[in-house]
């Protein structure tokens, strides 16, 4: 099952919001995150959007141009934080447009996101 990653730029997040993290250390945990993904056996397709929404929906429909794919890990930064509420429910609602029947899973840290593939892998099996 091909699986988009799907979640914020770490250059497009408000870091006063978490005490102790800034864009380098979450860019060093969502690669370490998408590598043990790969090392689990994963095939996933990764895709880092900005805060803007027209921007955002670019890049999605550029990521799924590239491959098409049976699910999406959106995650916790899109999720989450209120002032993304619209962009969510915006990327939410391609998604469903441009992959009917996709399969959606969701984590609350990089480091959580296998754990919410295999939860994915299970269901849609």
């Amino acid at each position: 099952m091909l699986t988009l990653s799907l979640g914020l730029h770490p250059s497009a997040i408000d870091y006063s919001r978490y005490p102790g993290l800034d864009e380098e250390t979450l860019t060093v945990r969502i690669a370490a995150g998408e590598a043990a993904l790969r090392e689990a056996g994963f095939d996933i397709v990764s895709c880092q959007v900005s805060a803007d929404p027209e921007e955002a929906e670019r890049t999605v429909r550029e990521c799924l141009a590239a491959r098409p794919v049976d699910a999406v890990m959106i995650g916790a930064g899109l999720r989450m934080a209120p002032e993304h509420t619209l962009l969510f429910e915006r990327l939410v609602n391609l998604l469903n447009q441009l992959v009917p029947g996709i399969v959606f899973c969701f984590n609350t840290s990089p480091e959580t996101t296998i754990d919410a593939l295999r939860r994915s892998a299970r269901t849609s099996r």
